[in-house]
């Protein structure tokens, strides 16, 4: 297994470079395999989903289709991954942002029974407090 920068993620999906979108292309598409696995850290989630939204204006139905797209690879091991899903539920379900709802999950699954937050928008969602 190999970890996977948010780098190599943001070239594949935003095909913005093409020397480098054709080597994270190759990655991804050719040399990962089941038997070759990429580890996809909450941190590279998160940045990646930052990035795409805000450098790229990739919507936030879009970027829950590439969310659950990444969930589904059979080559991709994403940290976390039940509570990257339900993360990207709330996002697709225009409930909040990815980052905060992974935000509160994370913390749910540490046993918090809530997050303490100043965000009115994240405070709608469930987990959050407002402070």
């Amino acid at each position: 297994m190999i970890g996977l920068d948010t780098n190599i993620l943001v070239r594949y999906f935003a095909q913005d470079d093409p020397a480098q979108s054709r080597k994270a292309n190759a990655l991804i598409e050719s040399s990962l395999s089941e038997e070759n696995l990429a580890f996809i850290s909450v941190v590279v989630m998160v940045e990646l989903v930052w990035v795409l939204g805000r450098l790229y204006d990739v919507t936030p139905h879009d970027l829950s289709v590439i969310i659950e797209r990444m969930l589904q690879s059979d080559v991709f091991v994403i940290e976390h991954e039940q509570l990257v899903f339900a993360a990207m539920i709330d996002l697709k379900e225009g409930r909040g942002s990815f980052s905060d709802a992974l935000i509160a999950k994370l913390a749910a699954k540490a046993g918090c029974p809530e997050t303490l937050t100043f965000d009115r928008k994240a405070s709608r969602l469930p987990g959050f407090m407002l402070f």
